[in-house]
C-alpha cells in the first residue's frame, strides 16, 4: 500500500470515530426535527442524522387531547439511544417536552410564581395534572378551599397552580390549586371589606348549607344567610329554599369589621307583608288559612306569603282540652280562623279556630235554663264532686255540698258510681269560664228550710244533745236542724260551763243567738235562756225595792212554772181519758 493511499485510510477512520464519537455525544440531549409521516401508532421524525427516528403517537397526545402533528411540523425530540450498528435512533417527545417544562417549571419555583396547566387524570389521592410536559400530582385537598364534589367540570380546562415540591431526581412535582385561590380570595376579601357596608346589595353563590342557614360566597368572603332571613314565609330548613350552588342575590343586614362577621338576608330585598297587617287582619275577621306547623302548644296558620299567625291550643276546640293539636288538625291543611288579637311590632297574629264553630256552652244554657231537671252519666268522681255528662262532649259538675241536704263530703260520695245516670238540675251556666254547675240535692225540698221557717232568732228551743266535745256541745232541733253550744254559753255561773255535765240524749232548752242558711247550723245559748228567765222573773216577781233576795224571787218563780206545767199535764189528761 502506498504512502498516500494509508494516509487517506487514516483519515478516514479518524473521522468515522468522529462521526461515532458526534453521534454518541447527542445521546441524552434535545434536538430539533421535522415530522416526515404519521401512522396510526408511530411519527417518523428526521433529526439529521443517517436514519429517521421513530416516536409512540401516544406520546404527541398532551392532557388528554388527540395528537395534533402533521407532516412538515417541527419539534423537538429527546435522544434517547443512538444504535451505530444498524443506525436506529430512539427518541422521545415526552422527555423532550419534560425536560423544557422541567426547566422552566424550576425557574418558576424559585421565583414562587404560579404555573399553568390542565387536569386530565385520576390517581388515588388526587389527579394528575400537565405542566406543559411535565406530569404533576394535585392531591386531593389542594384542589379547592371547600371539597368539591365533583371535579369534571375543572378537568381539561386550563387552571392555576403552586407548585408546593419538586423532585427531579424522581420526576416528582406536587402542586396545588387551593393556594392559588387562597391568595386570589385573600385579596378580593381585602378589596371586598374596604367597600363593604350594611344595606349594600351583592350577588354570590351558595358554598354550604348547614341546619340554621347558608353560607354564601361573595367573592372572596362569605357571610352566613340565617334561615330566618331567607324568606317573609316560615322555611324550616334552609335546603327547602336554597341549594349549594345556586346563585342568590342578598342584602348585608349586619357588618362587623372587628370579627368580619357578615350578617346576609334575601327577604329584605322584598316587600315586608307585615306592613299594614292590622288594617288588612282585623279582629274578629275570619279568613282562611292553611296550616303549617304544628306544636305542643298550638298550630300555625299561614294567612299569606310571609304573614303567620298562632292558634293556641286553648282555642283550637270548645271541649277538647287535653289533647294535642295534632289529633284536631294536621299539616297543610286548610282552616277558618278568626283574629283574636295583632302586635305588629312583635309581628304576632293570636287566631282561633273554635270561634268558627258553634260554642255548645251558648246552645246548652239557650236549651236548658237554669233551673231545668236533665238526666246524664257519671263520667268522673272527683275529690270534690261528680262530672255528668249533660250533650254531647260537655260535662256539668256537680260540687259536693249540692249532692245531699242530710250527708257532707266524702260520705255524700259514697251512693255513686262511674257509669251512672242521675238526674240533676241545673244551677248555672257560665259561658266565660265553661263551666255548668248542676246539683242533686236541689232535686228535693229543703228540710232546713222547712224547719227554719218555724224558728226565728232569740226564740227558746229544746235541744237534744247529740255530741259532747272539748269546746261544747252538739245538739239537734226538730230532729232536723244542727246547732252548737259553746262552752262559754253553756250556763251562765262560770263553774257550771262544763261540757261534760251534759249527756247525749239529754234535752236541754237554749235560745237560738244565731242562724246561718249557709252552713245550715244553729248557734244557741243556754247562758242567754238563764239571763232572759232572769230578767223575767225580776220583772214579774219583785225587785230590789221589795226587800226580797234574788234567790227568793227566783224561787217564787220556779214555783210558779212548776205549778203552770203541773196544771197543764193535769188537764190534757183529763182530756184523754175524756176522749176514752
Amino acid at each position: 500500500m502506498s504512502q498516500s493511499n494509508l494516509a487517506v485510510k487514516e483519515d478516514f477512520a479518524a473521522m468515522l470515530d468522529e462521526s461515532f464519537k458526534k453521534n454518541e455525544s447527542i445521546e441524552g440531549s434535545v434536538i430539533h426535527g421535522t415530522v416526515i409521516r404519521v401512522d396510526d401508532d408511530f411519527v417518523l421524525v428526521d433529526v439529521g442524522l443517517k436514519s429517521e427516528g421513530r416516536i409512540p403517537l401516544k406520546e404527541f397526545a398532551r392532557g388528554g387531547r388527540d395528537n395534533e402533528m402533521q407532516p412538515g411540523d417541527n419539534v423537538d425530540v429527546y435522544v434517547e439511544r443512538y444504535e451505530d450498528r444498524d443506525g436506529l435512533i430512539i427518541l422521545s417527545r415526552d422527555k423532550a417536552r419534560r425536560e423544557e417544562a422541567w426547566n422552566v417549571l424550576e425557574e418558576q419555583a424559585e421565583k414562587n410564581t404560579r404555573v399553568e396547566g390542565t387536569i386530565f387524570g385520576r390517581v388515588k389521592g388526587g389527579f394528575t395534572v400537565d405542566l406543559n410536559g411535565a406530569v404533576a400530582f394535585l392531591p386531593g385537598s389542594q384542589v379547592d378551599i371547600r371539597p368539591v364534589r365533583d371535579i369534571t367540570p375543572l378537568m381539561g380546562a386550563p387552571q392555576q397552580f403552586q407548585i408546593l415540591k419538586m423532585d427531579r431526581a424522581r420526576g416528582n412535582i406536587v402542586v396545588s390549586r387551593r393556594a392559588v385561590l387562597e391568595e386570589t380570595r385573600s385579596h378580593e376579601r381585602s378589596k371586598l371589606m374596604e367597600n363593604l357596608k350594611e344595606g349594600q346589595v351583592l350577588d354570590g353563590v351558595v358554598k354550604n348549607i348547614t341546619d340554621y342557614g347558608a353560607f354564601v360566597d361573595l367573592g372572596g368572603v362569605d357571610g352566613l344567610l340565617h334561615v330566618t332571613d331567607i324568606s317573609w314565609k316560615r322555611v324550616n330548613h334552609p335546603t327547602d329554599a336554597l341549594s349549594v350552588g345556586q346563585q342568590l342575590r342578598v342584602q348585608v343586614i349586619r357588618f362587623n369589621p372587628e370579627t368580619q362577621r357578615i350578617s346576609l338576608g334575601m327577604k329584605q330585598l322584598e316587600a315586608d307583608p307585615w306592613e299594614g297587617v292590622a288594617a288588612k287582619y282585623p279582629v274578629s275577621s275570619k279568613f282562611v288559612g292553611r296550616v303549617t306547623n304544628i306544636t305542643d302548644y298550638g298550630a300555625f296558620v299561614e294567612l299569606e306569603a310571609g304573614v303567620e299567625g298562632l292558634v293556641h291550643v286553648s282555642e283550637m276546640s270548645w271541649t277538647k282540652k287535653n289533647v294535642h293539636p295534632g289529633k284536631i288538625v294536621s299539616t297543610s291543611q286548610e282552616v277558618e280562623v278568626m283574629v283574636l288579637d295583632v302586635d305588629p311590632e312583635k309581628r304576632r297574629i293570636s287566631l282561633g279556630l273554635k270561634q268558627c264553630l258553634d260554642n255548645p256552652w251558648t246552645a246548652f244554657r239557650e236549651k236548658n235554663p237554669v233551673g231545668t231537671v236533665l238526666e246524664g252519666e257519671i263520667k268522673n268522681i272527683t275529690e270534690f264532686g261528680l262530672f255528668v255528662g249533660v250533650d254531647g262532649e260537655i260535662d256539668g259538675m256537680v260540687h259536693l255540698s249540692d249532692l245531699s241536704y242530710e250527708q257532707e263530703g266524702e260520705a255524700a260520695l259514697k251512693d255513686y258510681a262511674k257509669g251512672q245516670i242521675v238526674k240533676a238540675k241545673v244551677l248555672d251556666v257560665d259561658i266565660d269560664k265553661e263551666r255548668i254547675s248542676l246539683g242533686i240535692k236541689q232535686l228535693g225540698e229543703d228540710p232546713y228550710a222547712s224547719a227554719a221557717s218555724e224558728l226565728k232568732k232569740g226564740q227558746i228551743v229544746t235541744c237534744v244533745v247529740k255530741a259532747v266535745v272539748e269546746n261544747g256541745i252538739e245538739v239537734t232541733v226538730n230532729d232536723n236542724l244542727q246547732g252548737f253550744i259553746k262552752r262559754n254559753e253553756l250556763a251562765k255561773e262560770r263553774s257550771e260551763q262544763r261540757p261534760d255535765r251534759f249527756a247525749v240524749g239529754e234535752k236541754v232548752d237554749a235560745r237560738i243567738i244565731a242562724m246561718d242558711p249557709k252552713s245550715r247550723k244553729l248557734t244557741l245559748s243556754i247562758k242567754a235562756r238563764e239571763v232572759e228567765e232572769e230578767k223575767q222573773a225580776m220583772a214579774e216577781f219583785g225587785s230590789a225595792d221589795s226587800g226580797a233576795s234574788l234567790g227568793e224571787i227566783l224561787g217564787a218563780a220556779l214555783k210558779r212554772k212548776q205549778s203552770e206545767a203541773e196544771a197543764t199535764e193535769t188537764k190534757a189528761k183529763k182530756k184523754d181519758d175524756a176522749e176514752d
